[in-house]
């Protein structure tokens, strides 16, 4: 990553400083107030929701992946496209899946200005899309099904140029170099996370900066960090949540050392949960628009924005 893009992706965006103070009005030391979080909901609605609970944007529903750009704007995919939609919802990039593939996976916008894009069916690949929508690389990818909707979920380009790809009924999650080959692999079917039966799909991973990976699994019902050599670091389960973990997808890593989980079956009630390193419940949400959440953004915490990249 070079100064500019981090500086870039550290940058504090007007539209998130208006979120705020509309939020919270003024900040509150941390550690004398409740935690609140503004944040953005990808699933059956897509929204961003502040601090004090009010839907600030909403957008069109189903979608699966996406970010708050330092620009202001939304990068989102839903299985057959990704936009790019400013706070007026006026769209400034697109992407349409090729029709030889079943679905759209993945999007994150790249440090040189690309887009990443996972296309799953019969050519299971990542694909660097430009500004204008036109493909510049493509990279092929080892699912080990043929199952389109299993194939693979939320993806990522590393630091290094590499790719983090989780496959599901692989249980495995892949570090692939942009020409395809597989470099690095985590199981997720350990005999100690109950195997196989278990059915610890991985769906989001994350790099994090320690080299350990962060893993949410899905039906698992659990999210677990591993070491580099696939050890485990650290986990959470249900046991530790009361069994508030419904179907994880999305998970993020905050900059405090916090995880916040998803569960996109929680279709009513609790659908959100952060905990602190001891598995503790730090913050919750069951917001309607969070409802079936599939995947997130923290944006900002007791006033003050997300710092860094979004580990998520």
């Amino acid at each position: 990553m070079n100064a500019s893009s981090r500086t870039l992706h550290r940058s504090c965006t007007a539209w998130i400083l208006v979120l705020v103070a509309a939020s919270t009005g003024l900040a509150e030391d941390k550690a004398a107030s409740p935690i609140r979080h503004s944040y953005l909901v990808m699933g059956g609605k897509t929204a961003i929701i502040g601090e004090d609970g009010v839907a600030r944007w909403e957008y069109r529903g189903g979608t699966r992946d996406g970010f708050v750009l330092p620009n202001g704007n939304a990068v989102l995919a839903w299985s057959d496209r990704v936009e790019e939609v400013t706070p007026a919802k006026q769209v400034v990039f697109s992407y349409t899946r090729n029709p030889e593939n079943a679905e759209i996976g993945t999007v994150q916008r790249l440090y040189n200005g690309n887009t990443l894009v996972t296309e799953l069916g019969k050519r299971p690949r990542l694909l660097e899309v430009d500004a204008r929508g036109a493909i510049v690389h493509s990279t092929p990818l080892q699912p080990e099904t043929d199952n389109a909707h299993m194939q693979t979920r939320m993806a990522r380009q590393l630091k290094s140029g590499n790719y983090l790809v989780p496959h599901l009924l692989a249980f495995a999650v892949k570090e692939y170099t942009p020409d395809g080959k597989v470099v690095a692999t985590l199981r997720t079917d350990l005999a100690e996370l109950g195997g196989r039966p278990a059915e610890n799909w991985p769906f989001t991973a994350i790099r994090l900066d320690s080299g350990n990976t962060l893993v949410s699994l899905t039906h698992g019902n659990k999210v677990v960090e591993f070491t580099p050599l696939g050890a485990i670091a650290w986990k959470v389960t249900n046991d530790d949540v009361g069994g508030l973990f419904k179907d994880p997808c999305g998970s993020q890593r905050l900059a405090n050392g916090n995880t916040v989980v998803g569960s996109h079956a929680a279709n009513q009630g609790i659908s959100m949960v952060e905990v602190n390193h001891d598995r503790k419940i730090v913050w919750t949400s069951d917001h309607p628009l969070a409802a079936g959440v599939h995947h997130f953004q923290i944006l900002t915490t007791n006033g003050r924005q997300e710092p860094g990249v979004p580990m998520k």
